[in-house]
Parts: C-alpha cells; sequence; structure tokens
C-alpha cells in the first residue's frame, strides 16, 4: 500500500512539472545558416578525397579508378563551391551606387600660377612663398 502512495505522489509531481513547463520555458532556436548543409557536404568531400588517396597509395584501387573517383568528386566539390558563392551573392545587400569622388582643393601659386593638392609654404615650381587660401 505504501509502495502504491509513493508512486502516486510521484506520478503526480512528474505530471504538475510537465504541465509546469511550457512554451516560454524553452529556449527559442538558434538560427541555422544557409550555408550549414552545403559545409558539412564539403567537409565530407575533403574526407573523402583524403581516403581516396589513402587507398590509392596503398595499392587498393588501380590508377584508372582513383582518377575517375577523384574526378567525379572534384566535379562535386566545384558544384558545391559554386552554390555557396551563389548563395553568398544572393545574401549580400546590394552595392550602393558608388559617390562621384570629391576633387580634392587645388591650392595656386601666386607668382607662377601652379596648382597643388595640398597648401605649401613655397611653391614647388618656382620656389616662392605660397599664400595660404589661395585657389
Amino acid at each position: 500500500m505504501a509502495i502504491i502512495a509513493i508512486a502516486s505522489v510521484l506520478a503526480i509531481a512528474v505530471i504538475a512539472f510537465v504541465l509546469s513547463v511550457g512554451p516560454r520555458s524553452i529556449p527559442a532556436p538558434e538560427p541555422q545558416s544557409p550555408f550549414a548543409h552545403l559545409d558539412e557536404r564539403k567537409a565530407a568531400i575533403y574526407e573523402n578525397l583524403r581516403d581516396l588517396q589513402f587507398e590509392y597509395r596503398v595499392g587498393k584501387l588501380s590508377d584508372e579508378d582513383y582518377q575517375n573517383t577523384k574526378r567525379d568528386l572534384q566535379k562535386e566539390l566545384a558544384a558545391v563551391l559554386a552554390e555557396v558563392d551563389r548563395i553568398a551573392s544572393a545574401l549580400k545587400p546590394p552595392a550602393a551606387p558608388a559617390a562621384a569622388p570629391i576633387p580634392a582643393p587645388a591650392f595656386a601659386c601666386a607668382h607662377c600660377g601652379a596648382t597643388f593638392d595640398k597648401p605649401l609654404k613655397f611653391c614647388g615650381e618656382c620656389g616662392q612663398p605660397m599664400k595660404a587660401g589661395v585657389a
């Protein structure tokens, strides 16, 4: 009789706990990267290429089988990498139009008329002192 009472109390406690844990208690899942499945596939292909090379070196594969399998894996890898590039370019925000370059202020020599992109104390052409703010 005591075992049934303990089992009943334990069952009631478990039911109360399950009912008290609701959806608000469960954390939201982390967003999954659009590249996750491609990264896993790429890693698997690289591993297959390593295994293939090992089996070829120990003599388990003929040269023809090795070359054919290697080529197939490389084609598959190229397709995965192309898909990664396609998704990356689709996710990239459009580039803003290039702004017109701001012309650098021209500093002119009052004596010879030579222009420079930065202020100088003396003219690089005639050697005369430059006046500040002359354009």
